[in-house]
């Protein structure tokens, strides 16, 4: 559970900072004499805008996750249930090097469990009520394995610097498009005119969205990686098994759309175009790639 609600904050983010900066005039620096575009001053701008863009939505991505899906956090262990999750984090973290994040339950029928966080030293994992339900506890520890494996990997940091390159190309060539339109079409000589701004922002918010396909990818090769160090870190057997209970109860209550990506088990399969969007990969290629690791 971790890249739809980054990519629509950070789409949002965007959005909102080009607007904001459309309306204060510093994009004025990008036309040279009035005339043409400044590629260079351009290029520097989007690089500052996109980085800015994507560390933002990584430095809210906990609060951010938090509030959307309701966890309550472990703080003083109030049953076995809850101590044993504890525990078990806090162990895993141990032997990984890293401070234990803070631990979350929130409430879902679907079994899911997420990690997020601007570090590996300042970071959440929550597992869903639907987890605890319906899977036994070497499976849920592979699980949160997996999860901490994604902490440990450095994803969400690696992530934002990927994002924060293709902001950069995003709001560099949605501001050229722009000025072509201006240009050729509406005959604007000197300036910008309106079509300009409109151009931009649409143009950026539908790049936004097609680039997500490489984030999108990144994202599924990181789950082979994650399920990976999941079972060096709780045992293959137990990780394979874990992945075969999501199979099984896949066809359960799914996490909101704009979280799916977040979870251990993603969204829905999809086919054709739409399974470029996918942020995790099949569970059985998955299973069968750790099969596969005799």
């Amino acid at each position: 559970m971790r890249i739809l609600l980054f990519l629509g904050t950070n789409i949002a983010i965007l959005a909102v900072l080009s607007v904001t900066l459309q309306l204060l005039g510093i994009e004025s620096i990008l036309d040279e004499q009035g005339v043409d575009l400044d590629l260079y001053s351009l290029l520097i701008f989007s690089a500052i805008i996109g980085a800015t863009g994507s560390f933002i939505s990584l430095a809210i991505s906990k609060w951010s996750a938090k509030r959307m899906m309701g966890v309550q956090l472990i703080v003083q262990p109030k049953n076995s249930t809850e101590q044993w999750l504890y525990d078990t984090v806090t162990e895993q973290a141990q032997k990984k090097n890293i401070r234990c994040p803070e631990i979350g339950l929130f409430e879902s029928s679907q079994p899911n469990a997420f990690a997020t966080g601007m570090s590996k030293n300042s970071s959440l994992v929550a597992v869903s009520t639907g987890l605890i339900q319906h899977m036994d506890r070497d499976q849920v520890e592979a699980v949160l394995a997996h999860e901490i494996s994604h902490i440990v990997n450095g994803d969400m940091v690696t992530m934002a610097l990927i994002q924060g390159v293709i902001n950069t190309f995003v709001i560099f060539f949605s501001r050229v498009i722009g000025h072509v339109v201006d240009r050729v079409v509406f005959k604007v000589q000197r300036g910008h005119g309106p079509a300009f701004w409109i151009t931009s922002i649409i143009v950026q918010i539908l790049l936004s969205i097609l680039a997500s396909i490489i984030v999108m990818w990144f994202s599924r090769k990181r789950e082979f990686r994650a399920d990976e160090g999941g079972a060096s870190l709780a045992g293959r057997e137990k990780m394979i098994s874990a992945l075969k209970r999501l199979k099984e109860t896949s066809q359960a209550g799914q996490l909101p759309d704009e979280m799916a990506a977040y979870g251990i088990a993603g969204a829905k399969n999809k086919s054709g175009f739409k399974k470029l969007f996918m942020s995790h990969p099949p569970l059985d290629e998955r299973i069968q790639s750790l099969q596969s690791q005799d």
